[in-house]
């Protein structure tokens, strides 16, 4: 008797250890500052020279989870195809930038992180930062610190899934649902890139010094962010909110028709 090989399992572990390792990556790039004791005292110095290191692992790791991701089945041309075309969508979407960033920045990787997964919604969020940041002459040291935050707003949305199995698709609940999670990375998108350069710039009450408690810090950065970012982060999660709720439906009835039209498994 013949049997059929089994699939390897080792291009689906790859993929997640390398999308696991490059969130770390990340993780690490925002909090290590706070175990230092310089500081840069200017935004503009601040991760100056490490930037275009943190960038330089960052570009290729995203192609490795790419590959990675392509030799485990969970993408193929057509859904890479779909990618660069939403990335390309986005990255127009943040050309009415303004204080704050675009606020039709966001919906787009939320709805699509949503639809096609955690693994999509986190390449869509970051190459989508990465491209707008081209077009926009938005490239600096802040960078690759907002394709990891635009790249875990997608991840996070995909994460959502088993939350929404018993959700009817494209009803009230399932857009109840995106509504919220839209607002709440409204306000929690600003909040993580402050962390960019904050332990790094400034001095006096609302600025983090070394030696600092963890209750005293916490304290110093609602400070810090009550004053200069919840306003801007405030309109943004409204102006999510918004599209979302008026677009949510039409949208995810585009992106699932494409999903069934063409027998894509973007969960594989």
């Amino acid at each position: 008797m013949i049997t059929q090989p089994r699939a390897s399992k080792w291009p689906g572990l790859a993929s997640t250890a390398v999308l696991a390792l490059l969130c770390a990556f990340g993780a690490a790039a925002f909090l290590y500052p706070f175990f230092l004791a310089g500081r840069a005292l200017n935004e503009q110095s601040a991760h100056a020279a490490d930037a275009p290191l943190i960038f330089a692992v960052l570009g290729p790791a995203l192609l490795a989870l790419l590959v990675a991701d392509l030799a485990a089945g969970r993408l193929n041309a057509k859904t890479v195809a779909v990618l660069g075309m939403l990335t390309a969508i986005n990255a127009v979407l943040r050309l009415p930038a303004g204080p704050g960033d675009a606020p039709t920045f966001f919906f787009l990787v939320i709805l699509a992180g949503y639809a096609y997964g955690a693994r999509f919604g986190f390449l869509l969020g970051a190459l989508s930062l990465l491209v707008s940041a081209l077009l926009t002459g938005g490239v600096g040291p802040w960078m690759p610190f907002q394709m990891f935050v635009m790249g875990w707003m997608g991840l996070g949305a995909g994460a959502l899934r088993p939350l929404a199995r018993r959700l009817a698709p494209g009803g009230r609940a399932e857009l109840l649902l995106l509504c919220a999670y839209g607002y709440a990375w409204g306000l929690l998108f600003g909040a993580l890139m402050n962390l960019w350069s904050w332990p790094l710039i400034g001095a006096g009450a609302l600025y983090w010094q070394p030696g600092l408690g963890l209750g005293a810090t916490l304290q110093r950065y609602w400070a810090f962010y009550a004053t200069t970012s919840l306003a801007w982060d405030s309109l943004r999660a409204l102006t999510n909110v918004l599209l979302i709720g008026a677009l949510g439906r039409p949208v995810l009835k585009e992106l699932r028709r494409f999903q069934r039209r063409f027998h894509v498994d973007f969960y594989a």
